[in-house]
Order: structure tokens, then sequence, then C-alpha cells
């Protein structure tokens, strides 16, 4: 009996302390809230996770299994005969970029400082050696041309008339001659109209020389004022435009709002080709005459062919390259300068 009543005793509930079992209770709550999620959150992935009661039916494998399932049926299968197409070799030693240069551009401009009075192109049309690009203001070129070609008529008059006092002063000597041989004339008369003679035929050689000069003088006012008027160099194509009617040109002229020191830029689109940097490690591969495949990065499924031109013979200290200049077998619209292209040097 007294066993039990011991037992008794110590399931009694102790209410002496009151005041610590509340400040417990709290804290205890709290832990048994947080075990009491966990557990749920457990048994939530454990039914509705991967591989559980409630989880969906497994996803197909992925595709890079089957790649390296393929990889390895090859493998397996390699010495087995197949019906699948080969692909082909390629036959290029050497891949690179360049860009498509002309040989002949010019950016035209006049020999003289004048004002712009016409210009009678736009970008991309087409012209002809010699065509007239553009005009300057003629107004001061022509009038020393006529003042050239006014000072001609006169030396040409001044030489009539020295010839025509030669011939009378030959005149002259001959009848002093005569007079003298009959006695009738002095030694003095006929020295003095000697002199006459050879004065006058010094000063016809003299005026004869003036007119050259004079006649020079007009050329050159006439070149002078032909360079008022600006001509195509050569046959090509108008890629720019700098200059309008009211500018001003000046080839010597660094430019500015109202100076122009070119009038257009052309393009002879028969002499492009291709030039590119190739490694000077790999220059090896790369030799005269070899032929190109080449690919505008416009036109990538074009194949343009082409070969080397030259290999131009120094190195790129700072990029260490080789420049490399290819010729371009047809002639194409699509191929404008400054384009990107993609070349393949091929085998020999």
């Amino acid at each position: 009996m007294n066993d039990k009543s011991e037992l008794l005793g110590q399931l009694k509930i102790d209410r002496s302390q009151p005041q610590a079992n509340k400040s417990k209770s709290p804290a205890v709550y709290m832990l048994g809230g947080g075990v009491i999620v966990a557990l749920l959150l457990g048994g939530a992935y454990f039914v509705f996770g991967p591989g559980g009661m409630g989880a969906a039916p497994d996803a197909p494998p992925a595709p890079t299994t089957e790649v390296v399932s393929t990889q390895q049926n090859t493998a397996t299968t390699k010495n087995q005969p197949t019906t699948q197409a080969s692909v082909p070799v390629s036959n290029s030693v050497l891949n690179a970029s360049g860009y498509i240069t002309a040989r002949r551009m010019a950016t035209v401009s006049a020999e003289v400082i004048g004002l712009i009075t016409d210009v009678t192109v736009e970008e991309g049309m087409s012209v002809k050696q010699g065509q007239v690009l553009a005009k300057l203001d003629p107004t001061l070129p022509q009038v020393d041309l006529d003042l050239a070609e006014a000072q001609v008529k006169v030396l040409e008059a001044r030489l009539e008339s020295t010839e025509a006092n030669l011939a009378e002063a030959k005149r002259v000597l001959k009848r002093a001659t005569e007079l003298k041989s009959n006695d009738f004339s002095t030694e003095a008369t006929v020295s003095r109209a000697q002199a006459d003679v050879e004065s006058l035929t010094a000063s016809l050689a003299s005026a004869r020389a003036d007119i050259a000069v004079a006649t020079l003088s007009v050329k050159r006012q006439r070149e002078r004022l032909d360079d008022h008027t600006i001509r195509a160099p050569f046959d090509g194509v108008v890629t720019v435009k700098a200059a309008q009617p009211g500018e001003i040109v000046s080839p010597s002229s660094a430019g500015g709002g109202f100076t122009r020191t070119g009038i257009c830029t052309i393009v002879d689109m028969t002499s492009l080709e291709i030039e590119v940097d190739v490694n000077e490690s790999f220059i090896g591969r790369v030799f005269e005459g070899q032929e190109v495949s080449a690919n505008l990065d416009a036109y990538p499924s074009w194949d343009i062919p082409a070969s080397v031109i030259a290999i131009i013979p120094t190195a790129d200290r700072a990029k260490a390259t080789v420049r490399v200049r290819i010729g371009i077998k047809i002639s194409d619209p699509r191929i404008l300068p400054d384009m990107g292209v993609k070349v393949a040097f091929m085998k020999a």
C-alpha cells in the first residue's frame, strides 16, 4: 500500500509554482508547433515528391542520352555497311576573312580654287572617262584667256610692220649699192642701209619669238579655263558626292563649312579584289595562283571563284599578319567595295 501511495503522490500535479510553469509554456508550444510542421512537410514530400505515390509518370529520356546512345551504336557498328550519305571532306587548307577593295578609286577634285556653279552627278551614277562631273565659275580665267589672245594679235601686227620695214630696208640697200658702183653714192650710205637691214632682221626674229611666247600663254590660259571643268578620269561609278553648287573647292585646303577638297569619289567596279590578313604562322600555306573560294557576308551561300594575285612581301608587326591580294574571277553588281568576305584557300 505504501508503494502505491508513493506512486500516486508522484503523479499529482504540483500547483505550488504557477508562475514558473506559465513562463515556460510559450517556448514549449513553439517547439511543438515546429515539430508538427516539419512532420507535415516531410509527409507531403513523401507522397507527392519525385518517386512518391502521388508523383507523375517518368518523363522520356533527355536528347543527350539519345545522342550518346547513337554514338555508342555507331561505335559498335563502325565496321558494318551503312546506307547513310558520307559527309564531304573540305578541300581548304586555310580560312581567313577580309574586305572587298578597289584598285582604281579616286576622289576627283579641281586643280584650282574656284566657286562651284554646277554638279552633274549623283551617288550611284555610272560615268565615262572625260564626262563632265562639275563646273567652276569661269569668269576670271575667261578674261585672262581673252587678254592673252589679244596680246598675240598685237604681236602679230607688230611682226607684219617689221616685215614691211625690212623689205623697204633691203630695197634701200640695193639702190645704195648700185649707186656706189657708179660713184653716185658714198660708202657711208651703203653702210647705213646695211645696218638698217640687219637691225630689222633681228627685230623680225624677236617679234616672232614674242608671238611664240604669247601663243604659249594663250595655251596656258586655255588649260586654266579648262581646269574649271572637272571631268571623270576613268570609267566607274560615283560612290560619294562631296560638294554642292555654291561651295568653294580648294584641293590644297583642309576643308570647312563652305570649302571642299573634292567633288566626288569614283570607283572602277572592274578593279575590285579581295584583301585579307593571314596570320604569319600560316602564310606558308598560301601561294600565288592558288584557287580560293570566297563568300560575302551578305550572301553566305554564294561561292565566288577567285585566286591569289600576290602576297605582299611585308608583315604587320602589331598584328603579326601578312596581307594577301585575291583576284575575283567574275563581275557581278552584288559585289561592292568594303563588303566583308570570308575566303577559303584550296589545296593545290
